[in-house]
């Protein structure tokens, strides 16, 4: 490369189009419930009718006379069966009860599974499920979480329905409440839903002599081999397992799941691949559910808005059993109540009950939005008792550009953020000003139709690392992340990762990362991800980490790379090692004759090792392992106008700006779809989605005519816009962005609406705000004489 020959356009902040869509709009890419081997037959499960009920007897006979049929079991036909595991024990004192992947003798929630039959294909066995007897003495249910402590109460388990309590705190908090002039006391309801990937849940199982193989719709591969070998006692070294393209997860395929484990089982029983797909009813009935906690919290403050104490307490629904983190989500929310604000003092206290319904676990964000909803509902409702605008409330108590680092009341160091530049921005793009001076014409003139402004100003701590942290909270593994860089003899690239994609954009973010180091053309990389034989190591993808841990890993093995090419280079160049410099893909040495050498070139030369300096190995492949020093912190700002009918209760979305910082972007349009899907789904929350159970335990809401999810047209145009406050934790000084999208939006729209009618006396509406609602909330305001 000469001096006049222009470097490459730079990769880092390129918005590119991804790589992987042209297999996976095409068709071509391969599913889970696409795999066929020879001899594949079909699972299918007989689930329990009852919410709480003791199994008296099981009968297969049946079923197993059934034409097509080649195995039939009940969970007593596997001891070998084991417990289904829990990661995240958050007390020494925790009840953790038995959880085997099957039955035995007593059901806790409607869709256990109690027996399988096994045969030719998917129909023939669920035609013999109908076939399978079993008997049952029922028991009676334990659903609501705020009377399952009594001592009347019935017991989900024998140990009783509490599962632990966790207590967290800073600074004087009894100082804090003592002598404000301002407290506050409200109680808000995160209903439970149910995660909705587009992919069902899928497993296939085949065993070849001692090895096994399993490909599953799962996001956690490493994790999952892993507990199959601890858990279920198959030597590690013998286990498979493979995640094909897998659509969407938001933390429901971060599981061990009963139908993985059953699908190893049963396919060694019958000595015959098994292949398990849910359908849409079934997985709404047994994947794992999120949120579901009361929030009981409390604020003190002074009469100019300055907050002195938070208090929160929490009840936390775990559901029948504790599936793989369960127990540890609500106390990621523990470190999120705080939020952005500056105060004299915190508590914390999180009581995790037992009921017989589906186990709750992570769903996208994962404790971080309950938190997020909760301080940001809370902080519209001291402004209002204050009679302050909301935003400028937040702006006196946010932490200050200035400030940063900053270590919170609870105790987390932010390293970087400016939330006056988001708010600055959304304001700007919002137009709030004009929006609050429409807003007051409104009420003055006694519009049917209201206008309301919801702010939600957030953070989050993600990417669910340092280890050392997660030891520090017993979580049971670690936050690390592994890659690897193999130069291949002709220049091109392969790249390894322990990131295991399922729909955030890796092959093309870790492609463009790796051209920005190397100088690698973009379509001279292939990224490898999903199969634990081809990535050997890996602690997979969850928590907005794939970036903040798996990419800063990804860099790491590039410099290394670079590092042992510099020392082949030396020798070509006739130049020390170190004044060899590199950029854009091309070595030189520093004050030398002119002569240069590209890293294909390099590449090339290792592969033939002909003259190598002494000592070199010929190979330029590196692998690095990344365990963060800090989380990261995203932030920003989103702003809602909602228009509220009074006379109908139908809530309509006039404008939504999302102002994020999520430090610097490998690929903005990534980075854009990101936030525009974590927008629909914390919308969704506000005004569509709840799982309902009715009073004997029967989820009401299995099919997606039952369970509201937005469409496009049920969706507003979202105008979004980023500042850029780099991370100083990490060299690339990128921050998670998977869930940011998720836990600012759901506060933001039923503060809007909140804000809509707050005027007509309306204090609470509880999620999701549909129309009956609404306009029940406000019925019973003005019925009360509560407009003001």
């Amino acid at each position: 490369m000469t001096a006049e020959t222009a470097a490459p356009a730079a990769e880092f902040g390129r918005s590119r189009l991804r790589k992987e869509d042209a297999r996976l709009i095409t068709g071509q890419t391969n599913w889970t419930d696409n795999i066929t081997l020879p001899g594949l037959v079909h699972m299918a499960f007989v689930r329990s009718p009852f919410a709480h009920a003791r199994i008296t007897s099981v009968d297969v006979s049946a079923a197993r006379a059934m034409p097509g049929v080649i195995a039939a079991f009940s969970g007593v036909d596997f001891p070998e069966q084991g417990s289904l595991p829990c990661a995240w024990p958050v007390t020494p004192d925790i009840v953790m009860p038995p959880h085997p992947p099957m039955a035995t003798e007593e059901v806790r929630y409607v869709g256990e599974a109690v027996a399988v039959v096994v045969a030719r294909d998917r129909y023939a066995a669920a035609d013999a499920v109908e076939a399978v007897q079993v008997e049952y003495e029922p028991l009676p249910p334990v659903l609501d979480m705020r009377t399952a402590l009594d001592e009347s109460s019935p017991k989900v388990h024998p140990q009783g329905n509490k599962c632990f309590e966790w207590v967290f705190g800073n600074g004087d908090i009894d100082a804090a409440f003592r002598d404000a002039p301002v407290v506050l006391e409200r109680n808000y309801r995160q209903q439970r839903l149910i995660p909705s990937a587009m992919e069902p849940r899928a497993v296939v199982a085949a065993w070849v002599a001692d090895e096994v193989t399993l490909w599953s719709a799962t996001q956690i591969p490493h994790v999952l081999r892993f507990a199959l070998a601890a858990f279920f006692a198959i030597p590690e070294q013998n286990i498979r397992v493979i995640a094909p393209d897998v659509g969407g997860g938001f933390g429901s395929k971060l599981q061990v799941t009963a139908e993985e484990v059953l699908a190893v089982l049963v396919a060694k029983r019958v000595g015959r691949p098994v292949k398990w797909t849910e359908s849409r009813s079934e997985g709404n009935l047994t994947v794992h559910h999120g949120r579901d906690q009361w929030q009981r919290i409390r604020v003190a403050a002074d009469h100019d808005g300055r907050l002195r104490g938070l208090s929160v307490d929490l009840l936390a629904n775990m559901g029948a059993y504790l599936m793989l983190v369960t127990p540890g989500v609500p106390l990621l929310g523990a470190f999120m109540f705080n939020s952005i604000y500056k105060m004299d003092a915190y508590s914390f206290r999180c009581t995790g009950i037992f009921t017989t319904e589906v186990p709750t676990d992570a769903y996208r964000g994962a404790g971080r939005p309950e938190a997020t909803f909760g301080i940001e509902r809370t902080m519209d409702e001291l402004a209002s008792e204050l009679g302050m605008d909301p935003m400028e409330l937040r702006r006196r108590n946010w932490i200050k550009h200035e400030e940063f680092p900053f270590t919170t009341i609870a105790g987390l160091t932010y390293d970087s953020g400016n939330y006056e530049a988001a708010t600055a921005r959304a304001v700007e793009l919002f137009g709030y000003h004009d929006l609050r001076a429409e807003q007051e014409r409104r009420r003055a003139s006694g519009d049917p139709v209201q206008l309301g402004i919801g702010i939600s100003t957030f953070t989050e701590m993600c990417g669910l690392a340092p280890s050392r942290v997660l030891g520090s909270l017993s979580y049971g593994a670690g936050g690390w992340e592994s890659a690897s860089v193999r130069m291949l003899p002709t220049g091109k690239v392969e790249v390894v990762t322990g990131s295991s994609a399922h729909g955030q954009g890796h092959e093309t973010a870790w492609s463009q990362i790796v051209a920005e180091k190397l100088g690698v053309p973009f379509e001279d990389i292939r990224v490898l991800h999903g199969d634990t034989q081809v990535s050997p190591k890996g602690m997979d993808t969850y928590g907005s980490r794939s970036l903040t841990v798996g990419g800063v890993a990804l860099n790491g093995a590039c410099d290394k790379v670079i590092a042992k090419a510099k020392v082949i280079a030396s020798g070509m160049l006739e130049a020390p090692p170190e004044e060899i410099e590199f950029a854009h893909g091309v070595f030189s040495a520093r004050g030398g004759s002119g002569k240069t050498s590209t890293i294909q070139e390099i590449a090339l030369a290792t592969f033939a090792a002909h003259n190598l300096p002494d000592g070199v190995e010929p190979s330029l492949d590196s692998e690095a392992t990344y365990d963060p020093d800090n989380f990261s912190f995203p932030h920003g700002t989103h702003l809602c106008a909602t228009e509220v009918d009074t006379e109908t209760g139908e809530v309509s979305i006039r404008s939504y700006v999302a102002v994020d910082d999520v430090g610097r972007a490998v690929n903005p349009l990534i980075v854009e779809g990101q936030v525009h899907g974590g927008l629909a789904q914390g919308i969704a929350q506000a005004l569509f989605e709840e799982a309902v159970y009715d009073d004997d335990g029967n989820l009401l809401t299995t099919t997606l005519a039952d369970y509201l999810i937005p469409s496009a047209a049920d969706l507003p145009s979202y105008i979004t816009d980023r500042t850029e406050t780099p991370a100083t934790t990490n060299p690339l000084g990128v921050k998670g962005v998977g869930e940011a999208g998720t836990i600012a939006s759901t506060p933001a729209v039923v503060n809007a609406i909140l804000d809509a009618v707050r005027h007509l006396g309306v204090r609470d509406i509880p999620m999701p705000c549909t129309p009956e609602r609404v306009w029940r909330a406000v019925q019973a305001a003005r019925e009360s004489g509560g407009a003001r």
